[in-house]
């Protein structure tokens, strides 16, 4: 039920389109201290990169090969290793939405670098939590290049990532 996804502007034929490239491929694990969300800790969070898909196959195959290169074994996954949770509120309880940050390290296509996540949760239950967490980075960080391609005239340097993730308490 969990969704990563990246956009970034494109100007196509002329046209300035966002590109959204998604993948439901994604694994993580999260330990809520009801006592003291403070606490709380947010284990690695892996994407394969391998399964992104955009409305474009074309574009999917450069993606995928040349600025990912994510068809070699070492830049399958994109990993963030969460570091530390940041303004997290003193009590949490069923029916609350809580704003907080998720300072980590993010690694792609072999680079690290330190990216914070603004990130909102929703209590739907003791056993089942429901959240978004987004950030800004630019992809020349992480020693990536986009080809030119036949009718792209322009593509921004900033690609804004995206989580969309359902989180259910493991049952023992």
């Amino acid at each position: 039920q969990s969704e990563a996804l990246f956009r970034i502007d494109e100007v196509l034929l002329g046209d300035t389109k966002i590109v959204v490239g998604t993948t439901d491929r994604i694994a993580g694990e999260m330990l809520v201290d009801w006592d003291d969300p403070a606490n709380s800790q947010l284990g690695l969070i892996r994407v394969n990169l391998r399964t992104l898909s955009t409305d474009n196959e074309f574009r999917d195959r450069a993606l995928r090969g040349q600025i990912l290169e994510a068809d070699q074994d070492k830049y399958e996954f994109a990993d963030f290793i969460p570091v530390e949770l940041l303004q997290l509120p003193s009590s949490i309880a069923v029916g609350d939405s809580v704003d907080f940050q998720i300072r980590g390290n993010l690694t792609v296509h072999g680079v690290t670098r330190e990216v914070i996540f603004d990130a909102t949760l929703t209590i739907v239950s003791n056993s089942h939590i429901e959240g978004n967490a987004q950030a800004t980075v630019r992809y020349q960080d992480f020693d990536m290049t986009i080809p030119e391609a036949p009718g792209v005239a322009k593509v921004s340097d900033q690609v804004e990532l995206e989580i969309s993730f359902v989180a259910q308490a493991l049952v023992e």
